[in-house]
């Protein structure tokens, strides 16, 4: 539907039709001591009296006419359409400490780093929460928001993506990100408030305890579910052959299950790929996405369409008003040439 944000711009068409009819014509004086020759005179005379050319006429009410509707601001109103969103606010807190390079994890028929598995699994529960406000914070000796919370699940999905080792220390802070975690989803109205973090080790560094920091997550309503990454076992080559060994042996448990049960959340453990894709499933059917339906009807501005036309055709008529005199000076030239003769 073709709708103009002032209508009522259109009473301006007959404008100047209207001075053309009424305002007082504008009379030039001609100087009494240059004296040209007749022929020159009464061809200038033909100039200055002479009706415009009714393609004039034309061209130049159509560019007025497309002028007015350009001012008018049309603008296409589509259909209404639905659209769905939630108030759920979800952060996504990544381990990037050096133990995160563990390469103890099974993926695509090969072993892969912890950090790799994580953004493997991630990728597709990131895409599955459309409508939700997720944001991404990076911690390792320090805790860095990498996304703030937004619903730009594409933007966010690329920052993971380029998220490597050093960026944020060799250490682990456990205790600064669910600080800052909560400070962020504080900087909302309250609603569903989420964090979920991703750890292979215990606290080694930051400011705030992790126990201290639940703590305060659970006086703001966040809740936090936290998964320990790591296999139990890996057969690695030594000296004497083959041994087996526990990667995870740094992971703390008991801080990482203490966090999530005073915050009203779950702790996992993830050991191979399959068990963090289990985890984002469970976590999906326990933070299902709340719909609210709306309805919007799009728009589209027209406006720069009458305007191009009107330009386009203003040129048009500079362009027929330049060929007129051009015609007139040739003339002239062509008298003076054969005055010059005689």
């Amino acid at each position: 539907m073709l709708s103009l944000q002032w209508p009522l711009l259109l009473l301006a068409l007959p404008l100047p039709w209207l001075v053309y009819r009424f305002a007082p014509a504008y009379k030039t004086e001609q100087s009494q001591v240059f004296a040209p020759s007749l022929m020159m005179l009464a061809e200038q005379k033909d100039m200055q009296t002479a009706k415009p050319h009714l393609s004039l006429w034309v061209v130049a009410a159509a560019a007025w006419i497309c002028l007015v509707l350009a001012a008018t601001r049309p603008t296409f109103v589509g259909e209404p359409k639905a659209i769905t969103s939630s108030d759920r606010n979800m952060m996504l807190a990544v381990d990037l400490s050096d133990s995160m390079k563990e390469e103890d994890m099974a993926f695509q028929g090969r072993l892969v780093n912890r950090l790799q598995t994580v953004k493997a699994v991630l990728t597709e529960f990131i895409s599955k929460r459309q409508g939700d406000r997720l944001g991404l914070i990076l911690f390792g000796s320090k805790a860095y928001v990498q996304t703030p919370l937004t619903f730009d699940l594409e933007t966010l999905q690329i920052l993971l993506d380029e998220a490597t080792f050093g960026l944020a220390g060799r250490k682990t802070a456990i205790g600064d990100a669910i600080g800052l975690s909560v400070k962020r989803l504080l900087d909302l109205p309250e609603s569903n408030r989420v964090l979920i973090i991703l750890t292979d080790g215990q606290n080694t560094a930051g400011e705030i305890e992790p126990l201290q920091a639940a703590k305060l997550a659970a006086q703001a309503g966040v809740k936090i579910y936290t998964i320990g990454i790591g296999a139990d076992e890996l057969v690695v080559q030594g000296f004497f052959g083959p041994k087996r060994i526990n990667p995870s042996r740094d992971l703390d448990e008991v801080t990482l299950t203490t966090i999530a049960q005073d915050t009203g959340g779950q702790y996992y453990r993830a050991r191979n790929l399959a068990d963090l894709e289990q985890i984002y499933s469970v976590l999906d059917s326990l933070e299902a996405i709340e719909m609210e339906e709306q309805s919007i009807r799009p728009e589209k501005s027209l406006f720069h369409y009458p305007l191009g036309l009107a330009l386009l055709l203003a040129s048009c008529l500079y362009l027929m008003q330049l060929s007129a005199f051009s015609m007139f000076i040739t003339r002239v030239k062509k008298f003076n040439k054969g005055k010059a003769h005689v």
